[in-house]
């Protein structure tokens, strides 16, 4: 791409770091015409998904313009870029993709991006660019750049012609195309897939279809039209960011949750969160944390929490629970499902610290183990990590036998919370550090 006449090079698919980051995102907001021409477009664009990302380096310099990017990439070709990403502290995660659906809700992200991330977009009919479509929200960006979009040999020509069509078929349209990168924009309501020719292709999914559901649900080579509120508004209706964290979205009521509730639950995390601090101020220092999970994010409360420090949260919604992660990303958040009766596809010592709040009582009740769990977190968990474990006392006396065993008794407090609404009876919250293992402590 040319930017004020200075080719430049775009930094996230490739292996190294490249001065031109800053000079391309400013190069994608012009093609948008974004006011000042920040990429972030005023707080409207937050949630960004970088495609076969390589070593997240996209992901890295939006994080400075006020936008947070699920970087994913495939397990196949950059799997061990993405551990780098993940060392230097960049929210990244390994995904497939595959035949089954990316595990996050419908309208997540304002911009997809991909850059030489090769993958086959034309596979099956279209159904990754389908995908693609789920996630997107209304008027979202797809910013595409390959030698499809610009190189003239007759293959490349092929690619892109079906390419255009299949995503004219599916009502987007390009709304700014130069030298190698071409960004595309779908719809803001369901008007254009009205107008189209009965029985064209792809085909709007049914009515029974909930796009939001994705734990092991196939893909499905079909558009998902927008709910009627959301064809009517034409658009989201989310408020910008900051003021997104915390306005409650307007899909609250699709999860069964009050406006009252909301503020009640940012309430109740923030004093949460400021007594996970006092307890562990004494043996955690300023910069301890970077990579942090919540193993059971609910609406996002302990993310929005930690707003004012430098971290970022994955928050994983259990399958149970996986309705509410569309809450996550309206909030400005990232997260993904999972059943932590499985593991979780990331690599050892990813994390600086784990929040687990009635993780253990959920896989109770199905008849998971424990052992196996605990076994899980320390694999994810780094040296001189922290896991918070905020459950019944009953659980926590039973983890408290594994914590020698498992050397997470490099510092250790139990205490009993004080009671809020979220509280369950008997609660109680234990703080462990994982020590840092050396050849005395490995021999024993």
């Amino acid at each position: 791409m040319v930017v004020n006449g200075e080719k430049i090079n775009f930094p996230g698919g490739g292996t190294h770091f490249h001065d031109g980051a800053d000079k391309y995102i400013l190069a994608l907001a012009r093609m948008l015409k974004f006011p000042s021409d920040k990429l972030n477009n005023g707080g409207n664009v937050r949630n960004v998904l970088d495609v076969g990302c390589g070593v997240a380096s996209f992901g890295a310099y939006l994080l400075s313009h006020d936008i947070i990017a699920m970087s994913l990439a495939p397990n196949d070709v950059h799997e061990n870029q993405i551990q780098f990403a993940l060392e230097r502290g960049i929210p990244s995660t390994l995904g497939v993709l595959g035949t089954k659906r990316l595990p996050y809700p419908s309208r997540s992200f304002e911009l997809a991006h991909c850059s030489r991330c090769r993958i086959d977009w034309l596979q099956r009919d279209g159904i990754l660019l389908l995908e693609l479509d789920r996630l997107l929200r209304p008027g979202g960006y797809f910013v595409y750049s390959s030698p499809e979009a610009y190189a003239h040999d007759p293959e490349n020509r092929r690619i892109w012609n079906a390419m255009y069509d299949l995503l004219k078929s599916m009502c987007w349209k390009i709304v700014s195309k130069k030298d190698q990168t071409v960004i595309w924009a779908k719809p803001i309501s369901n008007s254009c897939y009205l107008k189209r020719v009965p029985g064209s292709r792809p085909p709007l999914c049914s009515s029974d279809d909930d796009p939001d559901v994705t734990w092991n649900v196939l893909m499905k080579a079909c558009i998902s039209p927008y709910s009627a509120k959301m064809h009517h508004e034409k658009g989201t209706g989310l408020v910008p960011w900051p003021a997104r964290l915390t306005a409650p979205p307007p899909r609250l009521e699709e999860v069964g949750v009050t406006t009252e509730e909301f503020h009640e639950d940012i309430g109740i995390w923030q004093v949460r969160v400021v007594d996970y601090w006092k307890q562990m101020k004494t043996v955690a220092q300023k910069n301890t944390f970077r990579n942090v999970m919540d193993m059971n994010s609910n609406l996002g409360g302990f993310a929005a929490a930690l707003k004012d420090k430098d971290v970022w949260v994955m928050n994983v919604a259990p399958v149970r629970m996986s309705a509410r992660l569309k809450i996550i990303y309206d909030r400005g958040l990232i997260g993904t499902v999972h059943d932590w009766c499985e593991s979780f596809s990331t690599y050892p010592r990813t994390y600086d610290l784990l929040h687990a709040w009635k993780v253990f009582s959920e896989i109770e009740e199905r008849g998971c183990s424990f052992e196996d769990l605990l076994i899980e977190m320390d694999r994810m968990l780094r040296p001189e990590g922290f896991v918070i474990i905020r459950d019944k006392s009953s659980i926590i006396n039973y983890i408290r036998k594994f914590i020698t065993a498992l050397k997470w008794d490099g510092w250790l407090s139990e205490v009993e919370p004080r009671i809020d609404a979220l509280s369950s009876s008997e609660e109680r919250v234990l703080i462990a550090k994982k020590k840092l293992w050396d050849e005395e402590v490995a021999a024993i």
